[in-house]
């Protein structure tokens, strides 16, 4: 038997919305097949967003071309130093692109430099070294949220401009050796590195079998105009490609592989400006498409947001969520336009993570022309984690005094949105002292196996949203604000 609700609250008026009063707009939202890395242009089209945004356009190299070959790289053994010598020649030279051929070659950590292109030519596979002793000596980086110096990332660059990683290669990362069994587990960062001491002194580099923060795959820190196009990666130890500090990056048309892989996330933008990423195709081990900006205490010291970011026309495949703001949020995340994209089997679809002592939060955030086929919740927000990693800070009472650790999600704003299927619509577990705050999501059509939970939000606005449930249970605890306008729930029972 079908029931068909229509919600009142807070004596707005509200009336009957027939499928002809849902937008025709819904139409234009992509489907799997129209977007990802196979959909892939040959140019970058203008970037329309609701916020300023430069021109992004293919980065030029001189024309210099050098294979790896001519400073004596061999496929039978790992050739780092030979890599390594191939970039900084070419980049003493004044730039060019660096070739990495047909065919398997193994190498360490290499790093990037100023005007070098690192091209990997269709067939070619850079594997990287499962021991540490391959990504020594210890490099500044910053390990979720975090700024320390341990290994760094496979690819690493460090205040390089006008560097780039391209090409229909494929780079695959570690195996089963040193790398991934000396990492840190049992305790969160910010509980193990000493954040009273200098970012010097906090080096972390597995003599001794002590442990090390994994490498990322890819991970330009300080640079200026990066530019990654058309490779793919697979088998991360870490993060896939995580670019920090950074202004000014393009990624598209990248495949990622790290299905299983804990922590193994698809792309992970840390305080970094003016960023697109488009055409790319996701299957992670952890999140897809990530958005962070440092890590409490450490990340305020820092104090660098993440701002100014447009991902279009990507595909989602796997991972536990389509796109996450969080959880290190402490630099503020600002500017971040999502559209047309598609999450297919994810697991939550847009999802907004942080904790009472990781400080800032996100505001400005749009989100557009989406297609969502989920295993759990489509809209989730998720402030206050887990007595496991935050012990009592995970309890909503009693409410905390607010100081500069208290983090705010606000002002968020997303339309044009189908959800397929999904286990709830939305979730909402904000904190008492610092709720969800301006969030509207306009014109929607959603297939849920369950309704709405609201915890701690102010100021929330659904409308012009079609709902199909197999439960009538909405709650709302500690809220108001919460207005239903043109909102369409059928619930289906049995008898």
């Amino acid at each position: 038997m079908k029931y068909i609700f229509f919600i009142l609250f807070f004596a707005t008026t509200f009336y009957h919305a027939n499928a002809q009063s849902i937008p025709e707009r819904l139409s234009t939202i992509p489907q799997k097949n129209e977007v990802g890395a196979l959909c892939m242009p040959q140019d970058i089209a203008p970037v329309k967003a609701p916020f300023p945004m430069p021109r992004f356009t293919k980065p030029i190299f001189p024309s210099l071309t050098m294979s790896i070959t001519r400073m004596g790289a061999k496929k039978s053994r790992i050739t780092t130093k030979e890599i390594q010598a191939t970039i900084d020649q070419v980049n003493k030279k004044g730039g060019g692109t660096v070739l990495i051929p047909k065919g398997v070659w193994k190498t360490g950590r290499i790093s990037l430099k100023s005007n070098v292109n690192l091209h990997l030519q269709e067939g070619a596979e850079l594997h990287f070294s499962s021991e540490v002793e391959d990504y020594r000596p210890a490099v500044f980086t910053r390990n979720e949220g975090i700024e320390v110096m341990s290994l760094g990332a496979c690819i690493y660059a460090n205040g390089q401009t006008n560097i780039a990683v391209t090409g229909k290669g494929k780079l695959v990362g570690p195996g089963q050796g040193s790398v991934r069994k000396q990492v840190m587990e049992g305790d969160v960062i910010e509980n193990v590195v000493p954040l009273d001491k200098p970012v010097s002194e906090r080096v972390y580099e597995g003599y001794n079998g002590e442990f090390i923060f994994l490498p990322m795959f890819i991970s330009p820190i300080n640079c200026k105009n990066v530019y990654i196009e058309g490779i793919t990666l697979e088998n991360t130890a870490f993060w896939n490609i995580a670019p920090v500090y950074c202004d000014g990056v393009v990624i598209r048309g990248i495949t990622v592989h790290s299905v299983g892989i804990p922590r193994g996330d698809g792309i992970d933008v840390e305080s970094s400006r003016n960023v697109l990423i488009e055409y790319c195709t996701l299957a992670s081990g952890d999140d897809c498409f990530t958005i962070k900006a440092g890590r409490g205490i450490d990340g305020l010291r820092v104090n660098k947001p993440t701002e100014n970011v447009v991902i279009r026309y990507c595909l989602a495949q796997k991972g536990h969520g389509g796109i996450t703001c969080g959880s290190e949020t402490a630099g503020m995340i600002r500017n971040l336009y999502i559209h047309d994209c598609v999450f297919d089997e994810t697991g939550v679809g847009i999802r907004f993570k942080t904790r009472r002592n990781r400080g800032g939060g996100g505001e400005n955030l749009y989100y557009e022309r989406l297609r969502m086929n989920l295993e759990f919740t489509a809209f989730n927000w998720d402030m206050l984690g887990s007595a496991v990693h935050m012990g009592d800070l995970a309890s909503r009472f009693p409410p905390r005094a607010v100081d500069a650790l208290t983090p705010a999600f606000r002002n968020i704003f997303m339309k044009d949105i189908i959800v397929e299927r999904a286990s709830q619509f939305i979730k909402i577990n904000g904190i008492p002292e610092s709720p969800l705050v301006n969030w509207t999501l306009d014109n929607a059509e959603v297939s849920a196996d369950k309704l709405i939970t609201i915890n701690d939000a102010k100021n929330i606005l659904i409308k012009n949203v079609s709902v199909k449930s197999k439960d009538s249970e909405m709650r709302i605890d500690s809220s108001k604000g919460i207005v239903f306008e043109k909102v369409e729930i059928e619930v289906e029972t049995k008898k």
